[in-house]
């Protein structure tokens, strides 16, 4: 297969994916179809759209190819006619999070080397790619965004962005390498949710026995 179709299926299905998460939790909150609809695009093309911009590929693709629009009205119309059964799912924004976090890893890093940028920006817009149509949900729902919390999210990304970098660099690129780089971060992601996996916290040096913080 075309690596290129394969960035592209990577690309859609993440927007697909992310759609869903962004639309299940709109859908929990009782927005109307409005925000359901404004909800689940923002955070399906957020990411995606700040990365275009950063490196210089402008128009953003999620607002010139009306695949992406399509895609997350399709995901959100999806999530309404089988909210019942999506909601049976033990985390179902947590999952459907997941699997676009490993997507959209993958597939930002792909297309900051494609413009002729070094490694470093590379999993850096990876990172941006994934974890920006998270924050941005969680800003819009007036949640702590999980990139702020302890959990293994945006580290998640950063993974899936390094094991492909790191294939493409090595010229190991194959149609197998964007997978295997998506299923590495979608799996640490459910591990960590699973296990309850936390980042440390740094607490800095005791205080003296009666001593308090604030002194």
């Amino acid at each position: 297969m075309n690596l290129h179709i394969v960035y592209e299926v990577l690309d859609l299905v993440g927007t697909f994916a992310f759609a869903i998460s962004g639309a299940v939790a709109a859908r929990q909150r009782r927005l109307d179809l409005f925000g359901i609809f404004s909800v689940a695009f923002m955070v399906a093309c957020g990411g995606g759209i700040v990365r275009d911009v950063c490196i210089g590929a402008t128009p953003p693709v999620a607002l010139s190819d009306w695949r992406y629009l399509a895609t997350s009205i399709l995901a959100s119309m999806v999530t309404i006619a089988a909210y019942a059964k999506v909601r049976r799912l033990r985390f179902p924004v947590l999952f459907f999070d997941a699997v676009g976090l490993g997507l959209f890893a993958v597939s930002g890093a792909q297309k900051s080397l494609t413009y002729g940028h070094s490694a470093e920006l590379a999993i850096l817009m990876g990172m941006v790619t994934a974890v920006g149509g998270g924050v941005i949900r969680d800003m819009l729902l007036s949640r702590v965004p999980a990139i702020l919390a302890r959990e293994i999210y945006a580290s998640a990304a950063l993974l899936g962005a390094i094991v492909f970098v790191a294939s493409a660099k090595m010229g190991a690129v194959s149609a197998w390498t964007p997978w295997c780089a998506t299923i590495a971060c979608v799996g640490v992601r459910l591990l960590a949710l699973h296990y309850g996996w936390r980042l440390p916290v740094y607490r800095g040096p005791k205080a003296r026995r009666g001593q308090s913080v604030s002194e």
